[in-house]
């Protein structure tokens, strides 16, 4: 019987327990969370679970929309905690960020959807407005009642469809005994509608359909740029997910290698990777001499050579042939999906982050509700009069219904946002200009960042002459950085017979029956004599042609010309620098002291980097962090504001808050001057809202304004605001 019970009560797809997964001592799920739109959910959500048995910790995303649960006990319970947050308000199922996209895709239709009705339903309702208007004292009555019929013909089934984000946002807040913005949004639509109905259906006095459908039209605008922009910033969770390999190649005990998923790797068990293939968890090298892109792990684009034994971690990628591991973690313990849930915590901590719009909201909501309730008891108990009570009510709420409060930061947001894009800065989070303009800190990552990211040739001219065109014949064959960097130096042209590129080592061939070799220090049989100059460590390559003594090639990572730039502009506006790098320390330090750099570090992992993010917030700084690699991706999301280059991994441009088109560094303190010049635009727009509010309230309250004009005059704060933002327009 208990079975069927649970047929009923969950879908077996869905049933959460199926999802449960061993953490340690305790036991973690995931779950995606619906109508979580601000900090206030976050709090509401998580505090609301505190109480429930064996709960040890919840943390929602906002951004993503995945609550992270770890508990104690049977994992049955994971059932309890989803009918508690339904019980709250918000539906929950098991996350799975394969389907999050398509999930975050269709809330922007439905908003798409029911702003354009009510665009369509305000353009059409105000042309009989008008007519009812412009001919007040020559219409007649029957014409009249026909427009306001068909007024309310067009304006009530799209205040039903188009109004539904508000309202079950309202219910929701009013069933967990709280208000929010939407409360007083759904009361003054449902108010000005009834109220119209009624005018209608007696057949005299005025209808205010326009101004219900007008609010709606408004306010989904605001709504659905907030939801474009929050849900951008959530897509580096889903990228990263989406590098993880899907499935390994376990090497059975008799042999035989059998394709298995990647979430059913357990610690021992033995795989092989082929040759191009990522590592699919982490795990120990069983064989020699591998060559591996570790770029997610230090950030550099030079491969590493691995020897045997030596520790490999998920993401990885196998440049050279097919190797043996044996997994030391299961997938879901491997770095990248600690990487993954390193990121979803920085968005976390960003989400907390409560906007000037929802402080304003908090004032807002507990004072409109007393002036209007106040003015509907002082008509009814001067004039005895429930429809002029309700008349003056209504009035309040309209011509301080939030239109202006709700578009005074999406306004600036979009006016910013295409000055940012005419300069080659593209915004992704709802919040990022105002967060950006506070911020004090720069942090930057060094290689792809301030350097080019690319290997360059910095000896051409200490070379014996024809040097370069043969290690150039070996070296166009090869995709390795420092055989790129060759073949760039060198141009087009012939390539060696007989090629052949070695694991760890590097090239050989023949030219004109002569042997040639390109490769590393240790593979040529040289000693290693690497060094600093004033562009940054060097790295170096070896030429033999023959019998002949080998010939060094260095190579450096050039600044980017506007490095120097960038970090001047910053100072210039009071911002402090660091730079902190996963390349080797001497490195990071040979930049550093070229930029005139005082604090760096060197040698970090995604790890490092975020605990001196957090040891800066803590120290009361507001670091904006600067980075370009899938290392960065973690503390990109932990900063308080993050940038990312152009040509930065997909991964790193989905957690940065702005991205720099062009790898143009002195962009940036460009964008900080128009992040403050958002910030003073904002703050004037609550201004004018507030002292439009100040004029309106009393003459509502004292009855001099009817509800008509308090529709005019709400519309005519909306349209104030938005020429207020459209002055950031001008340089």
């Amino acid at each position: 019987m208990a079975e069927l019970a649970l047929h009923h009560d969950w879908d077996l797809d869905q049933d959460p327990t199926a999802f449960v997964r061993a953490s340690g001592q305790l036991k973690a799920l995931d779950l995606a969370v619906e109508g979580a739109h601000c900090a206030r959910c976050i709090a509401k959500i998580e505090n609301g679970l505190k109480d429930q048995p064996g709960l040890k910790s919840a943390r929602l995303n906002l951004s993503t929309g995945r609550l992270a649960i770890l508990f104690s006990g049977d994992d049955v319970r994971a059932r309890d905690y989803v009918r508690a947050l339904r019980t709250l308000g918000y539906p929950a199922s098991p996350y799975a960020p394969e389907t999050e996209t398509s999930a975050v895709s269709q809330e922007e239709k439905r908003l798409l959807r029911a702003m354009a009705v009510a665009g369509f339903a305000t353009a059409n309702v105000m042309l009989l407005s008008v007519s009812v208007w412009s001919g007040a004292g020559e219409m007649g009555e029957a014409t009249q009642t026909l427009f306001h019929w068909i007024s309310a013909l067009i304006v009530l089934p799209t205040v039903a469809y188009s109004g539904r984000p508000f309202f079950g946002s309202a219910i929701r807040a009013l069933k967990a005994k709280h208000v929010n913005m939407d409360v007083p949004i759904s009361l003054a639509v449902f108010l000005a509608c009834g109220l119209s109905l009624y005018e209608t259906v007696i057949g005299k006095g005025h209808t205010y359909f326009d101004a219900a459908a007008m609010l709606l039209f408004f306010l989904l605008i605001g709504r659905y740029l907030d939801s474009r922009l929050r849900a951008r910033a959530g897509q580096s969770a889903r990228h990263l997910a989406a590098m993880q390999a899907a499935v390994a190649h376990r090497v059975e005990s008799d042999g035989v290698i059998s394709a298995i998923a990647a979430r059913d790797v357990i610690p021992g068990d033995v795989l092989l990777v082929a040759s191009g293939d990522k590592v699919p968890v982490d795990g120990q090298l069983l064989d020699p001499g591998a060559e591996l892109d570790t770029s997610l792990v230090t950030g550099e684009t030079v491969p590493r050579q691995a020897q045997t034994g030596e520790a490999l971690y998920s993401g990885m990628v196998n440049l050279s042939h097919p190797f043996k591991m044996t997994a030391t973690a299961a997938r879901e313990d491997s770095l990248l999906a600690e990487i993954t849930r390193l990121v979803e915590a920085g968005e976390q901590s960003r989400s907390r982050y409560v906007r000037l719009a929802d402080r304003a909201a908090n004032l807002y909501v507990p004072i409109v509700h007393t002036l209007a309730a106040l003015t509907l008891v002082g008509w009814l108990v001067l004039t005895q009069d429930p429809r002029a009570a309700i008349l003056n009510a209504i009035a309040v709420l309209l011509i301080t219904c939030p239109c202006a409060l709700a578009l005074a930061v999406p306004a600036v947001q979009v006016v910013a946002s295409g000055r940012l894009f005419k300069s080659g800065i593209l915004i992704k989070s709802g919040d990022a200009l105002e967060r950006l303009a506070k911020a004090d800190y720069a942090v930057f990552d060094k290689t792809g960042t301030l350097t080019r990211g690319k290997p360059r040739l910095i000896n051409t001219e200490a070379l014996p002459p024809d040097a370069l065109e043969l290690a150039a014949k070996l070296a166009r064959t090869s995709r390795h950085p420092l055989s790129r960097a060759i073949a760039d130096a060198a141009g087009m042209g012939d390539t060696a017979d007989h090629l052949e590129e070695i694991a760890g080592g590097g090239l050989k061939g023949q030219i004109k029956g002569v042997a040639v070799a390109f490769g590393s220090a240790s593979w040529m049989g040289v000693e290693e004599a690497s060094s600093k100059d004033n562009e940054g460590f060097t790295q170096e390559a070896w030429l033999r042609y023959g019998h002949e003594a080998p010939v060094r090639f260095q190579f450096s990572d050039a600044l980017r010309d506007d490095a120097q730039t960038a970090l001047e502009g910053l100072r210039q506006r009071d911002f402090t620098l660091e730079l902190l790098s996963g390349d080797r320390p001497h490195a990071a330090e040979a930049i550093a002291d070229h930029l005139g750099l005082e604090r760096w570090k060197g040698g970090l992992k995604p790890q490092d980097k975020i605990a001196r993010i957090e040891a800066l917030i803590n120290e009361g700084y507001k670091p904006v962090m600067v980075g370009d690699g899938i290392n960065d991706a973690p503390a990109l999301a932990a900063a308080y504001v993050s940038i990312s280059m152009g040509s930065a991994s997909e991964v790193s441009r989905s957690a940065a808050d702005l991205v720099i088109q062009g790898d143009h560094l002195a962009r940036i303190p460009e964008a900080v001057d128009i992040a403050r010049a958002s910030q003073s635009r904002i703050l004037e727009n609550f201004a004018l809202a507030a002292l439009y509010n100040m004029i309106a309230i009393p003459l509502a309250v004292f009855g001099f304004v009817t509800p008509l004009v308090a529709a005019i005059a709400m519309s005519a704060s909306s349209i104030l605001v938005t020429l207020n933002a459209l002055r950031l327009a001008r340089k």
